[in-house]
């Protein structure tokens, strides 16, 4: 019913708007006393989990950052299905974002474009919301997402990292620095070894023993993905998380004036399913095989999730395609590796 109601419903609605709505539905799910019901129809029928990070997953499928950006609808993903949820990008300081319309839909492609700016409430003002999830029974993993803060220079921006992983690092499992966003003046510029590496051991550092990743761009060139998966190796680092959204519009199907309307943003979803894996295998050439790489970027169905820890992935994680696919779009996955690893 679901590709129904979208072709009908949704994709007349405006994208965010459509977002919110749907977010609003699952944030609501566990105030529905069905949650334990919900998750045993949703939940893997054989054992798909995955040990990393010190973490039991149990799916290796998750959620991506950017769908929960502020840690409200944790535990109704858990119930729809995800071993993981990861929430942010939160940054040290609340920002409302980019000026609408942020966020577009290219149907034909299966993607999005969006510039939507790292909108979200703030550190502090997630601590007491993440604090309740934390002690949550039966709760998913749980990955906090951390980036720079649109009005921090660039030269300030280690001290800006340092504020959220204070107040955020003791009540993630997994913490991550996303240094990879297009829609951040600047942000990406601190992927250059020189500034990577002092704002990773900083961040390290003041994790103290929570596990740290670093969340890398699908557009850095061969040699840039090698180096920085030889930083994290050195400084000591938990894992790497690849990719974000990229600046690329090669080889879309939806046509050119509908492309150049939506404008500026970092373009997700099927199209960058290539690159997207061809970076997991750069890095899984380069780490230990101990070392937590979670791939994300493109990933549709269960065989392309299947695809992505054959390649070596840990973990694979999505987003874009769950508005293409719906509420079910968890349960679609671990029923389908289900029956490809049985």
């Amino acid at each position: 019913m679901y590709p129904l109601f979208f072709s009908l419903v949704l994709r007349r609605l405006d994208p965010e708007q459509a977002h919110h709505l749907a977010f609003t539905v699952i944030k609501r799910l566990p105030l529905l006393g069905i949650g334990k019901v919900v998750r045993r129809f949703t939940a893997p029928r054989t054992d798909l989990g995955v040990d990393a990070l010190g973490l039991h997953f149990d799916s290796p499928f998750g959620v991506a950052a950017g769908f929960d950006k502020d840690g409200e609808a944790v535990l109704g993903l858990g119930h729809l299905g995800f071993g993981h949820v990861e929430v942010g990008t939160l940054t040290a300081i609340a920002q409302p974002g980019n000026p609408r319309p942020r966020l577009f839909r290219l149907v034909a492609d299966r993607a999005v474009i969006n510039r939507m700016g790292f909108n979200n409430g703030g550190a502090l003002a997630a601590v007491p919301r993440l604090t309740r999830i934390r002690q949550a029974a039966g709760r998913p993993v749980l990955g906090i997402n951390i980036g720079k803060s649109r009005v921090t220079s660039v030269d300030d921006a280690t001290d800006d990292y340092l504020v959220s992983t204070r107040l955020l690092a003791p009540l993630a499992d997994y913490l991550v620095v996303n240094v990879s966003s297009p829609n951040t003046p600047g942000l990406r510029g601190l992927q250059e070894l020189d500034r990577l590496a002092p704002l990773l051991t900083a961040v390290k550092a003041s994790a103290g023993t929570t596990p740290l990743l670093v969340k890398i761009a699908p557009d850095l060139s061969d040699e840039e993905v090698t180096r920085i998966s030889e930083l994290a190796v050195t400084l000591g680092l938990d894992g790497i998380i690849a990719t974000n959204t990229t600046l690329s519009r090669e080889n879309l199907k939806t046509d050119a004036a509908t492309v150049l309307a939506a404008g500026a943003g970092g373009l997700s979803g099927a199209p960058l399913a290539d690159r997207s894996l061809a970076v997991l295998r750069i890095i899984r050439a380069v780490v230990p095989r101990a070392f937590c790489v979670i791939s994300v970027g493109g990933v549709d169905t269960a065989e392309q999730v299947a695809e992505r820890l054959s390649a070596g992935a840990t973990l694979v994680q999505g987003y874009t395609a769950f508005l293409y696919r719906g509420p079910l779009w968890a349960r679609q996955i671990n029923r389908g590796l289900d029956r490809i690893l049985a």
